[in-house]
């Protein structure tokens, strides 16, 4: 005879183990008026917590953050590497100057990594038109 909590509880991992946990200290302070938004990504291990002054701009650039890792993290190992690292680099520089004005700099360096994307999408194309 099997005599247990369920399986669905047994199959918890440690991490969904924390979110949960993580769910009722979040509780806790909403009680007190701290106003938290948790999002959650359990497959992926991720879970995100945001003060109620989180603005969309703010969001999009710790977000931004984790692309820009990711394209160091990987340089010259990924073909795609160039790519997501000049998308990164214009959407950074975007960002910044989202409440502002592009100087002269800022231009020169998008159209930097603009003509940076142009030549790494022929290498792709070529290396693709190779393969086939």
């Amino acid at each position: 005879m099997y005599v247990s909590r369920t399986p669905e509880i047994n199959d918890m991992t440690n991490f969904e183990n924390f979110y949960h946990d993580l769910l009722d200290l979040a509780k806790k302070y909403e009680l007190q008026n701290t106003p938290l938004k948790i999002e959650k990504d359990i497959e992926n291990d991720i879970v995100k917590i945001f003060g109620e002054k989180i603005t969309s701009l703010a969001r999009a650039k710790n977000g931004l953050n984790d692309v820009t890792e990711l394209s160091y993290a990987t340089a010259e190992h990924h073909p795609y590497w160039n790519l997501l690292y000049n998308c990164s680099e214009i959407a950074n520089t975007v960002l910044e100057k989202w409440k502002d004005s592009f100087s002269k700099e800022d231009l020169s360096d998008i159209d930097w990594a603009l003509k940076e994307l142009n030549q790494t999408l022929e290498k792709i194309k070529n290396k693709n038109a190779q393969d086939c």
